[in-house]
């Protein structure tokens, strides 16, 4: 077994209690990430997320949110449980944000989990540029860009 990491890093221009919110509310990640969560992020929740993408619900337990500071849970991915971090720390600049997000599980090695751990660093990647552009700007990036993976 080896334990394999995503990560990905970007500086957002607003105060940490924003980005906090703009993760942990599932009216504002509707607009730039998932579809539809079955409920707030909060230490101890058991919520159902939903993508637009794919026709699929995903569990996850919410371990811990920490106000404006981190959030972390756990869902499986292909039978591993996978531990994402999403820590909040101050810019370099006056109001705002680094958000560091790193997903971390132990699969085999295989070119199957190397692959799967690229896509999610990619997946994370665009996860930090979805929040940057909804909330500076109030855009949501992820509308229509990824129907081509709808299964039908």
């Amino acid at each position: 077994m080896n334990r394999s990491e995503a990560a990905a890093t970007l500086q957002i221009t607003k105060p940490a209690r924003e980005v906090f919110e703009a993760i942990v509310d599932p009216g504002h990640m509707t607009n730039y990430f998932i579809s539809k969560s079955s409920g707030r992020m909060e230490a101890g929740a058991h919520l159902m997320w939903e993508f637009p993408e794919f026709d699929d619900a995903y569990p996850l337990r919410v371990d811990a949110a920490e106000q404006d500071a981190l959030i972390r849970f756990y869902w499986d991915v292909d039978e591993v449980e996978c531990k994402v971090e999403i820590a909040l720390s101050p810019g370099s600049t006056p109001n705002s944000t680094v958000v560091r997000v790193s997903e971390k599980g132990k699969f085999p090695d295989t070119e199957s989990a190397l692959k799967f751990m690229k896509s999610n660093t990619e997946g994370w990647a665009n996860f930090l540029a979805c929040l940057k552009a909804w909330t500076e700007y109030g855009i949501n990036l992820r509308k229509g860009a990824f129907e081509f993976r709808r299964k039908d």
